[in-house]
C-alpha cells in the first residue's frame, strides 16, 4: 500500500477531486492533514453534512483516507505549561479520534513533540506523558491507532524512544510511525537496528528524503527532492521486507501550493516506484 500526503495535492481541490487525482496517479490511499492552521483545525468541528461529503468522496472514488497527520499539536502541545493549551490539545485529540472513527481512518499520526514553540524541560516531558496517556485511553474506546512520528526534534527522534514510552503507557493502540527521512538524519541512530528492534511497533512508514544533522548544520528535514538527500531508501526497504513488514507506506511532500504539484508528485512516485523495484531484487554479490 502506497499513499500520498494531502499536502502534496493541489490545495484548491475539494476532497472528491483530491481523491480522484490520487487514484489517477496510482496511489492506494491519502493521509489527511489536520495541521495548526485555523482552516485545517476547523475540520475537527465538521458537522454531519461535511463529514458525509468526505465519506461520499471516499466511496465514489473507492480510495480511502487511511491515516491522519495531527500536527495541530505543535500549536497546542500536550506538554505545554499553559493549562488552556493542554486542555485544547486534549479536546483536539478527542475530536480527531471521533472524526477518524466516522471516516474510517485507522491511524492518527502524532507529532513527537512535548512542546514546539515553548522551552523544553522535565516538566513539559512529564505533562506530555500524562496527557498522552489520556489520549491513548480515548483512542482505545474507538479502536483508532495513535502512532508517534519519529521527528525532526531530539525529543522523539528514534523508534527506541517510542518503545521506551510504551514501557510507561501500556497499550496496543499506541505505536510508532517512523519517518525514514527523519530517522536517517540523526547521526546517533543506527537505522538498521532501529527498524529491526522496532519492527513490532511500526504501524506505518513515511517516505521522504533528508539531509543529515552534522556539526553546526541542523539538518534539512523538509522539501529535499527525492534522490538529493542522504536516505538509503533501498537499504531501508530491504530491511523492512526481510522483517516481514507489509503495512502502508506514505510519500510525504508539501507541494500543494507549488506551481505544478502534479508534476512533482509524478516525479516523486516514479523515484519511489524504482526504489521499491530495486529493493525487490536480489543483491548482486559482485557489485
Amino acid at each position: 500500500m502506497l499513499g500520498i500526503y494531502e499536502k502534496a495535492l493541489p490545495h484548491q481541490m475539494d476532497w472528491n477531486q483530491k481523491l480522484k487525482l490520487a487514484k489517477d496517479l496510482g496511489f492506494d490511499f491519502v493521509e489527511m492533514s489536520v495541521d495548526e492552521s485555523d482552516e485545517r483545525l476547523a475540520r475537527l468541528d465538521w458537522d454531519s453534512n461535511e463529514v458525509e461529503a468526505v465519506h461520499q468522496a471516499i466511496v465514489r472514488n473507492n480510495l480511502p483516507i487511511l491515516s491522519m497527520c495531527l500536527s495541530g499539536h505543535r500549536r497546542f502541545p500536550l506538554g505545554s505549561l499553559q493549562l488552556k493549551s493542554r486542555e485544547t490539545a486534549l479536546s483536539m485529540m478527542l475530536k480527531a479520534i471521533k472524526l477518524a472513527s466516522r471516516l474510517g481512518i485507522r491511524n492518527i499520526q502524532l507529532a513527537g513533540y512535548d512542546v514546539y514553540y515553548e522551552d523544553k524541560s522535565p516538566l513539559t516531558r512529564q505533562l506530555f506523558l500524562q496527557n498522552l496517556t489520556k489520549c491513548v485511553k480515548m483512542a482505545e474506546k474507538y479502536e483508532v491507532m495513535l502512532s508517534i512520528e519519529i521527528m525532526d526534534d531530539p525529543f522523539i527522534n528514534s523508534i527506541s524512544k517510542v518503545q521506551h514510552i510504551k514501557t510507561l503507557i501500556h497499550s496496543p493502540w499506541l505505536q510508532a510511525y517512523p519517518d525514514i527521512g527523519n530517522l536517517s538524519a540523526w547521526p546517533e541512530n543506527d537505522v538498521g537496528y532501529e527498524l529491526e528492534h522496532g519492527i513490532d511497533n511500526i504501524a506505518a512508514v513515511h517516505l521522504k528524503d533528508t539531509l543529515p544533522v552534522h556539526g553546526d548544520f541542523p539538518g534539512k528535514f523538509k522539501n529535499v527532492p527525492f534522490g538529493e538527500g542522504a536516505v538509503d531508501f533501498v537499504g531501508c526497504l530491504r530491511i523492512l521486507k526481510s522483517l516481514g513488514y507489509n503495512g502502508p507506506y506514505m510519500i510525504e511532500m508539501w507541494s500543494e501550493t507549488s506551481s505544478n504539484p502534479v508534476k512533482e508528485i509524478k516525479v516523486a512516485k516514479q523515484f519511489i516506484d524504482e526504489v521499491f523495484a530495486k529493493a525487490e531484487t536480489e543483491v548482486d554479490d559482485h557489485a
